[in-house]
């Protein structure tokens, strides 16, 4: 575990303590901390001060997550993310989002998981980049033997972008979200490789510059 009065001595922080990928893990498996689940009606999310999870906000529709939806620790969208998502010069400065899809129910969030990225959607709200990756559990029975995007049902893919592109809906308010663009694996392990630089960039300093 890293050493910084900044963040909680006693517990690994969700996003600084953890790693992206277990060691010697393939490219493509990632850790992921687990936020919401598809149950969840109330947006819940990581106090990033903390590392606590903490209520957000309830949600104002039925609208919930079709995965479990959550982050890679040790990412940050700032720079390098904007820079792969044409027309857009921001990204929306907090950890990488994943959406991860699991056969089995997984009941609980606050946990940690491993998954395997397929694919993303490239997700613009309100001018800033803001990519869902988009990652199966590893070991799943049923979609563990998915290495792409074009693997799952397309309807998979377009839930997460109907939940996406309505989940800040509030009757009366125009909402500025783009979720038009679904990308494969390859593009979305470039994705992920750019939020982690961008973390290193901004966030290095936390681990005495070490990249571990």
């Amino acid at each position: 575990m890293y050493r910084n009065e900044k963040f909680n001595r006693w517990r690994r922080h969700p996003w600084h303590g953890l790693y992206a990928r277990m060691e010697e893990a393939p490219e493509d498996v990632v850790q992921v901390y687990v936020e919401m689940l598809p149950t969840d009606v109330v947006k819940y999310e990581l106090d990033k001060s903390s590392g606590f999870l903490v209520v957000d906000r309830p949600q104002r529709t039925t609208s919930s997550p079709p995965a479990l939806y959550g982050f890679i620790p040790r990412t940050y969208c700032a720079e390098e993310v904007a820079k792969r998502c044409p027309g857009v010069t921001e990204a929306d400065h907090d950890p990488l989002d994943i959406c991860v899809y699991s056969e089995r129910h997984i009941n609980r969030a606050d946990i940690v998981l491993n998954a395997r990225v397929v694919g993303g959607i490239q997700m613009i709200d309100g001018g800033e980049a803001d990519d869902k990756i988009i990652a199966i559990l590893e070991g799943d029975n049923i979609w563990g033997n998915a290495q792409d995007i074009s693997d799952l049902p397309p309807i998979k893919v377009e839930r997460l972008q109907h939940y996406f592109a309505t989940y800040k809906m509030v009757p009366g308010k125009e909402i500025d979200i783009k979720v038009d663009h679904v990308y494969g694996r390859e593009e979305a392990l470039k994705v992920i490789a750019a939020a982690e630089e961008d973390y290193w960039n901004h966030y290095g300093e936390l681990h005495e510059q070490q990249r571990i």
